[in-house]
């Protein structure tokens, strides 16, 4: 079961229905008596596509951690971006944030749990960031981490743990993530499926997959509650927890559980895709947000749309978006990247394209060249800067925009953050709900550079071929 595809229907059909009204009611009255702070900490702003009426700072300075404190809100979102971070800079960066929460959290004299919200493709800094907060807890307070969940299950984005084993859903099958382009990333690449093994692999053998205790779905569909709670009480040395999921009613036992055992004194750290902080942060479901939500039809701007993720998939969803005549379509020439009067002369013709057309109504798509600029890098972290070198290209666009533009959708998670950090200047965001499944808004905060309008974040790997293109219509069409 740990190779190759599998049929989607065969595996969820193979384990015991569970009723998710009996659970819910358990985990409800189990968040209840929870009274800790949850900071999600985002290696990109994907990462909050499952919540809404939540805080998203950009930045992780004492002033902000104190606001996310004073929230009456359970869970807040601190964006960190360190997927585009060499790992000299994440170190730096996740040493200083730990350092920064038990700073306020001694002086609010308030408990919380730190959750380190990664992709569900895995790629990221990983073990290096949670390696880092524990270090930098235990060093610095009373705190005693005895162990780390592993969760990587994002159901709206067809990302699956069954016997282990992570898989990416395509079409009507699953397949091991390890034998996705995602598994071939030229920074965060690796070759197992198996958690475990990927753990050992990503670790260096420091954790051994043998080691791991495996949250199994027989036991979370069964409702082993107790057998669970049981298992998570033996965890210590910072040792893994992967956990099986299909549904969400599986996070949902597992949380039950892992409460239960935080409750005897069990402390954890965690890795986890977006599913998990929904469930763990009690927040509830709603529906897709609509353009009644979203736009002002007093604004006769046109919209913007950029996109800079290279994954197979965002290269499909662009292919079907050029086909939607209400759109201007604007390449942007990245590989300029090596020659820099060029490329600024580059940004220089996109803006003043742009703000004429958004002006005048019209919405503007802009795209990176699809076809790679190979770099001969001599090694990862060099490949990492130079793609920073380029995001920092694209963000300039918006940075040089003069015309408020009615929205502006971000497609991958670099760009993402990078446009709403550096380009709209962001510092903290509310995150108005999903647009489409996995596919969050921001509302911009006032002191943004375009104030209360709605920034579209939409991941690289998310969707089908037509998704982008419906959100677009959508939005255009009054």
């Amino acid at each position: 079961m740990n190779e190759g595809k599998v049929l989607a229907d065969e595996i969820f059909k193979s384990f015991t229905y569970l009723d998710d009204e009996a659970i819910s009611t358990q985990l409800e009255k189990a968040l209840k008596n929870f009274n800790k702070k949850i900071i999600v900490l985002d290696d990109d702003p994907t990462g909050i596509q499952t919540v809404y009426g939540i805080s998203v700072y950009t930045d992780y300075s004492v002033e902000s951690i104190e606001s996310g404190f004073s929230e009456s809100n359970a869970m807040f979102f601190i964006l960190t971006n360190s997927r585009s971070f060499v790992a000299e800079k994440t170190e730096k960066v996740h040493r200083e944030i730990a350092l920064n929460i038990i700073k306020v959290s001694e002086k609010f004299k308030k408990d919380f749990i730190i959750i380190s919200r990664g992709d569900s493709t895995l790629r990221g800094n990983y073990p290096l960031e949670t390696q880092v907060l524990k270090d930098t807890l235990e060093e610095n307070s009373h705190i005693r981490i005895d162990g780390e969940v592993v969760f990587p299950f994002f159901k709206e984005g067809g990302r699956f743990t069954v016997y282990d084993t992570h898989y990416v859903q395509e079409n009507e099958f699953l397949t091991p993530v390890g034998e996705t382009e995602y598994a071939r990333d030229k920074t965060f690449g690796y070759i197992n499926s198996h958690l475990g093994r990927y753990i050992e692999e990503k670790t260096i053998s420091r954790y051994k997959a043998e080691n791991v205790q495996y949250i199994s779905l027989e036991d979370i569909r069964c409702m082993n509650i107790e057998g669970i709670f049981s298992q998570l009480l033996t965890v210590d040395g910072f040792n893994k927890v992967v956990v099986n999921a299909l549904e969400y009613v599986d996070v949902k036992v597992f949380t039950v559980a892992l409460l239960k055992a935080m409750k005897s004194g069990k402390s954890f750290l965690f890795r986890t895709a977006a599913s998990f902080t929904k469930v763990f942060g009690g927040v509830p479901d709603r529906g897709l947000l609509t353009r009644q939500e979203l736009i002002s039809d007093k604004n006769n701007t046109g919209g913007l749309i950029v996109v800079g993720s290279h994954v197979k998939k965002t290269s499909e969803q662009l292919q079907e978006l050029k086909e939607y005549s209400a759109v201007t379509m604007i390449e942007f020439n990245q590989h300029l990247v090596l020659k820099p009067s060029e490329l600024e002369n580059e940004v220089d013709r996109v803006v003043k394209t742009c703000e004429k057309l958004i002006k005048s109504g019209k919405t503007v798509v802009i795209y990176t060249k699809r076809e790679r600029l190979d770099l001969d890098a001599k090694n990862s972290e060099e490949e990492l800067k130079i793609a920073v070198k380029i995001s920092d290209a694209v963000t300039s666009i918006v940075q040089k925009l003069s015309v408020c533009p009615s929205f502006i959708v971000a497609k991958g998670g670099i760009t993402s953050s990078d446009i709403g950090t550096k380009g709209l200047k962001v510092k903290k965001a509310i995150v108005a709900g999903q647009i489409k499944p996995g596919i969050p808004v921001w509302i911009t905060g006032e002191e943004s550079k375009f104030p209360c309008i709605p920034y579209i974040i939409f991941p690289g790997n998310v969707g089908t071929k037509s998704t982008l293109k419906e959100i677009i219509e959508m939005l255009i069409k009054k």
